[in-house]
């Protein structure tokens, strides 16, 4: 901005201001990188390496089908005996149903169908069009925010199906048909992850900076391309539309299944089947309303895709996380007035720890602060929060993220600890993020961070596991 004035005016003349300003859009690099400097080559370091990824590509589908065959209505769940350990054994391959056949050629054509709806979903339901973040090439992705309607229009169906008459035990053909719809998804996934792997050293697109490494399982696990598309299709980006659609949804409607199938055993819904219903079904709806949010997550702004992602949200998520709905409906389980307000307790504390940390965050991040939280500036020109549930701790979202999956284990009793699997699982997965945010942003603000870290020292639980001895009444700039 320029501005031009005159010396003191004498009188009779006039004094002229010209203000002057210009915008400039700056392309983010002065001089266009080539395609090798902007995916230069990684070193595979995480998840110990090549030998870690490839361990846990065998291992994570195993257990997928472990927990169906060590938790289910012919042998229990959790078996506590030598000979109960058999008998769940026995029953890999001999199932005496079809809920554990591995292939059924009908559950495989009903999970295409169930895919391809939602790819149709995302092409003619009305949605919010957003642009991403800033690439590093200089680019900025579009995406189409409909994923809420997708999730109205599964629910209206289902509700359709089950107020027919005998629509009940027609749905709990989902839950007749458990593992071979595993399978049908892991197919999904492990295809999914093969070509984009393929693809990407065809189509010369943008990848992620950890999975560059020339090592094939681990960068199949990792996944090299950071935002791949179909040939033609440069608006679907298969990473975001994985992340909350196919599988997030399933989960919701297999739940529903599971509620059925008890419906259909006793005649009605325990508390505690309500219970599981209601938390896991919220966090849905919660995360498809909120869809715009994870544009701003490790998954989407850093990790490329690959077999971690495609199976973690295609199969993982929907027939893990629903455990204890398929537990529960065949272990009627009814906890009472004063459990069941416990349980409440504990899931409604950590929807408010978690929602109204991501608010200040995402508050402050569009330029707003509501309330006057306390900052630190850095050299990079950015602000740290460190004050509210920031000045906390580091991570305050995985504190709630914690509080929120105890409640969705709770209502399956004691009886069994396979059904608390998910609550473990998480604890190690967001500690594992934890340290992987954590060395990224210390290589993007450098010492920075270091001061940061001594003002929020916490990790995740708040006064709870301190990097660096608590500097709390330090005085920061705002």
């Amino acid at each position: 901005m320029a501005d031009t004035t005159s010396s003191t005016p004498e009188e009779g003349t006039t004094t002229t201001v010209i203000t002057a300003t210009t915008h400039l859009t700056l392309p983010a690099h002065p001089t266009p990188l080539t395609y090798d400097q902007l995916n230069p080559k990684s070193i595979p370091h995480e998840f110990f390496g090549p030998i870690g990824t490839g361990a846990i590509t065998f291992l994570a589908p195993l257990f997928t089908y472990i927990f169906f065959f060590a938790c289910n209505d012919a042998v229990g769940c959790t078996p506590t005996s030598v000979n109960g350990w058999k008998d769940a054994w026995n029953l890999v391959g001999n199932f005496p149903s079809a809920a554990g056949y591995f292939w059924d050629g009908r559950a495989a054509a009903v999970y295409g169908v169930w895919y391809a709806f939602c790819i149709v979903c995302w092409m003619v339901l009305p949605g919010e069009v957003i642009q991403g973040n800033l690439l590093r090439d200089g680019t900025r992705k579009t995406y189409k925010m409909n994923g809420l309607y997708t999730l109205i229009l599964t629910l209206g169906i289902s509700v359709g199906i089950i107020i027919q008459p005998g629509g009940i035990q027609a749905y709990t053909w989902l839950y007749d048909h458990f593992v071979p719809l595993i399978s049908a998804s892991l197919v999904m996934s492990i295809a999914q992850a093969a070509f984009v792997y393929a693809w990407s050293y065809q189509s010369k697109e943008l990848l992620s900076l950890g999975a560059n490494s020339g090592n094939v399982i681990y960068d199949f696990f990792m996944g090299r391309p950071l935002n791949p598309h179909p040939p033609g299709f440069p608006s679907f980006d298969l990473k975001t539309f994985n992340e909350v659609r196919p599988g997030m949804i399933l989960w919701a409607i297999l739940n529903i299944s599971c509620a059925c199938e008890q419906y259909v055993r006793l005649g009605k819904i325990t508390d505690s089947m309500l219970l599981v219903l209601v938390f896991e079904g919220w966090y849905t709806v919660d995360c498809l309303i909120q869809e715009h949010t994870i544009l701003n997550q490790m998954d989407i702004t850093t990790d490329g895709f690959g077999f971690m992602l495609s199976f973690g949200d295609l199969t993982w998520v929907p027939f893990t996380y629903g455990l204890q709905a398929r537990y529960l409906a065949f272990n009627h389980i009814t906890l009472g007035p004063v459990c069941t307000a416990v349980i409440v307790v504990i899931e409604a504390a950590g929807v408010y720890i978690f929602r109204s940390a991501n608010n200040e965050k995402g508050n402050f991040r569009a330029g707003r602060n509501p309330k006057n939280l306390e900052f630190m500036q850095t050299e990079r020109g950015t602000r740290l929060l460190t004050s509210g549930w920031w000045g906390r701790s580091r991570h305050p979202n995985y504190f709630g993220d914690w509080l929120i999956a105890l409640g969705w284990c709770l209502p399956t009793g004691f009886n069994t600890p396979l059904t608390y699997y998910y609550i473990i699982f998480f604890v190690i997965l967001l500690v594992h993020r934890q340290m992987r945010d954590d060395e990224a942003c210390r290589k993007k603000y450098g010492k920075d961070w270091d001061k940061y870290c001594e003002l929020v020292p916490y990790k995740i639980v708040p006064y709870v596991v301190s990097s660096k001895s608590t500097l709390a009444g330090k005085e920061i700039r705002h």
